[in-house]
């Protein structure tokens, strides 16, 4: 796991191989991996979550994402999720709503995480 400082913000990115991060207690173990660091920012790769995050029905993202904003913590899902997306009108609603917001963003990449941080897209 790489922390670093993107527009004075520390960040904590994930590396996108690893187990999957399918339950709560994935969630406390990543918490507790970026408070070591100084990190409130986390950054999780598309690659690292089960399909199941994605179905919205199966109520995985939001007990993820519940966990993670009730740490304090902010979290960008990084990739490509537009297949997710194209099959589901409610998980484009809930990005789009997320994407407004400064607690939880889906961005496609580092270069945009980047420019949201600089005060480019908000």
């Amino acid at each position: 796991m790489t922390a670093t400082v993107m527009h004075g913000v520390p960040v904590f990115v994930v590396p996108g191989e690893g187990a999957p991060l399918a339950r709560e207690q994935d969630a406390v173990d990543l918490i507790a991996n970026m408070w070591e660091h100084g990190s409130r920012m986390f950054v999780i790769p598309v690659e690292r979550l089960p399909g199941e995050f994605f179905d919205l029905s199966t109520g995985l993202a939001g007990t993820l994402l519940q966990k993670f904003v009730g740490y304090r913590s902010r979290v960008v899902i990084l990739g490509d999720i537009s297949p997710y997306t194209q099959r589901s009108s409610a998980l484009a609603s809930l990005v789009n709503e997320s994407n407004r917001g400064r607690d939880v963003w889906f961005l496609a990449d580092l270069a945009e995480l980047d420019q949201r941080l600089s005060g480019g897209a908000d």
